[in-house]
């Protein structure tokens, strides 16, 4: 499956309705984020199971905002709506293919439970 656009209007249902989703944060002048798109492309194409999205950081600066993005390319990665990583900086296909088999094998109980007792720390 190929990468879609993310922006304001569809970064919740996104995020909802998707096992794992991938954001590429991105914008046309960065040349890193160049180098980037077609690694992006060329792994979302291999796993139609997972969302590869793409988000413009000059057609939606608010979603870029909402996550920190201060550097970009930026990398975020979701899984059963649970943010998992965000970091800035281009991947190699390898390193990317890697952090989805990281992501696939994860315990998501283990990490809903984790972030359960964070959350219940912070109240």
């Amino acid at each position: 499956m190929a990468s879609f656009a993310l922006g304001g209007k569809n970064l919740e249902s996104s995020v909802a309705d998707n096992n794992i989703l991938l954001i590429d944060f991105w914008a046309s002048w960065c040349g890193p984020c160049r180098a980037f798109g077609p690694v992006f492309e060329k792994v979302a194409k291999k796993h139609p199971d997972i969302a590869f999205a793409k988000c413009n950081t000059e057609e939606a600066p608010d979603v870029a905002r909402q996550f920190g993005v201060s550097s970009i390319p930026t990398l975020a990665i979701f899984r059963e709506g649970i943010l998992l990583y965000a970091k800035p900086g281009a991947l190699p296909e390898a390193g990317l293919e890697d952090l989805i088999r990281q992501v696939e094998a994860l315990d998501m109980e283990k990490i809903r439970a984790e972030a359960k007792t964070k959350e219940n720390a912070r109240s």
